[in-house]
């Protein structure tokens, strides 16, 4: 089972998640994640943008994986999104991992970010919906399928000439319930939901059971979770690393919370390492 951290970006600047990467590819992490959030929670302080501090972060990273855990559907066309991510996938050498989810619904306090900038919060069932076109859509064009695409919320018109990345990145879906780990299983490749989920075996359940109802492996679905970075999910032999193995989980995303103390990734990496 391959270690990540995520650097949660409110508070955080670009160049300090940067630095932070660094430290944890220094460290012996596997991989580099970061939220895809507009504003701070409470509005105060710094907050990144995704996107752009991953390609930054890819470009002073040259070994580990990078992602987005996991990119709000609504922010960024998915035709958009579809060559942002060949881009970063060529630039990284094969390092992407795309996490796409539905956001938040109204009733979350990330609601607020979206409302402020005149963005929809929609429904739990329409958003996912982007979803599952979303998906489609980047695999469509990455795939250079040339035909027309007619959705509810997404169109292709016959579209030529996008970029195709290769290897094709992974696609993880963001679930926290039935609904969302169905879409996982049947449209994208991977899920990712908490580690310490109360229905977390039911949920990769769902998902590998859609996989194999859309006539793929199950066995090939990449299972990731995310957790708080402590002492109980970086010592190898812990019950709770042992737990997540035996239900196939092939990352364990550790969340670090700014400022980013690179002295703490290291004792971090010296502890996961044994």
């Amino acid at each position: 089972m391959q270690t990540d951290l995520l650097f949660m970006p409110m508070g955080a600047s670009a160049s300090a998640i940067c630095d932070a990467a660094v430290a944890a590819e220094a460290a012996g992490f596997d991989g580099a994640w970061t939220w895809d959030h507009l504003r701070a929670t409470g509005g105060e302080g710094p907050t990144a943008e995704c996107w752009t501090t991953l390609t930054a972060v890819a470009a002073r990273v040259p070994r580990i994986a990078v992602g987005p855990l996991v990119l709000n559907v609504i922010n960024r066309h998915p035709g958009v999104l579809a060559n942002m991510a060949a881009t970063l996938q060529e630039l990284s050498g094969g390092r992407l991992i795309l996490g796409i989810g539905a956001g938040g619904g109204r009733s979350m306090e990330y609601a607020r970010e979206q409302l402020a900038i005149g963005q929809p919060v929609e429904s739990d069932r329409v958003r996912a919906q982007r979803v599952i076109e979303a998906v489609q859509v980047i695999k469509r064009l990455w795939g250079g399928d040339t035909s027309a695409f007619e959705g509810r919320h997404y169109r292709l018109d016959r579209p030529s000439g996008y970029l195709r990345p290769n290897p094709l990145p992974s696609i993880v879906v963001g679930a926290f319930g039935a609904r969302m780990a169905d879409v996982a299983g049947r449209y994208g490749d991977g899920l990712n939901t908490q580690a310490g989920h109360p229905q977390l075996r039911t949920l990769i359940e769902v998902a590998r059971k859609a996989r194999e109802a859309s006539g793929r492996d199950p066995a090939g679905l990449l299972v990731t979770v995310f957790a708080g970075l402590s002492e109980r999910w970086l010592t190898p032999a812990s019950r709770e690393r042992e737990a997540m193995e035996s239900l196939g989980v092939e990352r364990l995303i550790l969340l670090l919370q700014p400022p980013f103390d690179a002295a703490g990734i290291a004792d971090a990496g010296r502890l996961l390492r044994g």
